[in-house]
């Protein structure tokens, strides 16, 4: 399925935006399924569902429709999750139905945390072409303020959101458009540091896996390892931690994956040394 035909040059550049930073998108999940209370307000990823050509034809419908969707699983291969909303064109596509795709289908990831919107390349793009009153009330119905359309975070770490005015100040002070960075300098610093959470819980992984040492080396009932799974979230210091306690680099998930083939296919540098190590 060709989910590219049609794209302007722009809109593709977006997609592959998407992708590329994707791995950082997941890795922020991986810590929000560990999280007791959720740091995420948001967190949902764009798919391309094709339109039967009947529909086409009688209804005037495009060849596909693009839709957002939450709850997501990803295994390295593909992508699962639920709809967030009706299919215009598509009866059988409901929300909170359960859909699945293979990554490279991926057109677009987006969250909200702290306060910061990461993500959105393909939303971006269609607010670039946008007057600034049609742009408002577009951000208006999305419920949260996005930077400049030339703008976007990959992570929510490197910029800061502004507080929300208060008081008599919510009257006359003018909102400025929340922080954002060029793609290519918030990839760059993206991938200069580790996920917050992995530098904090060094010392309680640690001593985690000191009282259940058992858990280094545990299958769980899906068929995967702590040591896979924080190879594909890019999670350095559980996965050292992990090593150091025994925990089997060769076990394969069910789709075949050791945590080394799940690293490098994600592209974690400083989790592949520490596997090859």
């Amino acid at each position: 399925m060709n989910t590219s035909a049609g794209h302007d040059p722009a809109m593709q550049q977006a997609i592959d935006r998407a992708q590329r930073s994707f791995p950082y998108f997941w890795r922020e999940l991986s810590w929000e399924n560990r999280r007791v209370i959720p740091g995420l307000d948001f967190a949902a990823i764009k798919l391309p569902f094709p339109v039967s050509e009947d529909i086409q034809r009688s209804a005037d419908a495009p060849a596909f429709e693009h839709m957002w969707v939450t709850a997501v699983e990803f295994d390295g291969h593909e992508l699962k999750g639920t709809l967030m909303n009706d299919a215009h064109f598509i009866p059988a596509l409901r929300v909170d139905v359960e859909v699945s795709a293979p990554f490279d289908h991926l057109e677009d990831w987006m969250m909200v945390c702290q306060g910061v919107l990461c993500g959105g390349f393909t939303v971006q793009h269609i607010r670039a072409s946008m007057f600034d009153a049609e742009r408002k009330e577009h951000d208006e119905a999305w419920g949260q303020p996005f930077p400049d359309p030339q703008l976007c975070n990959i992570t929510p770490y490197e910029v800061k959101a502004e507080a929300p005015a208060k008081g008599l100040s919510r009257l006359w002070r003018k909102a400025t458009p929340p922080p954002g960075l060029p793609f290519d300098e918030a990839m760059r610093l993206a991938a200069t540091s580790e996920h917050p959470m992995s530098e904090n819980m060094n010392e309680r992984i640690t001593e985690d896996l000191k009282e259940q040492p058992e858990m280094a080396r545990t299958v769980f009932d899906d068929g995967w390892t702590l040591l896979q799974r924080d190879a594909l979230g890019g999670n350095v210091v559980p996965v050292a931690a992990l090593l150091a306690a025994g925990a089997d680099r060769e076990a394969r998930t069910p789709a075949g994956d050791t945590a080394l083939d799940l690293a490098k296919r994600m592209g974690w540098p400083r989790v592949i040394a520490a596997l090859q190590g």
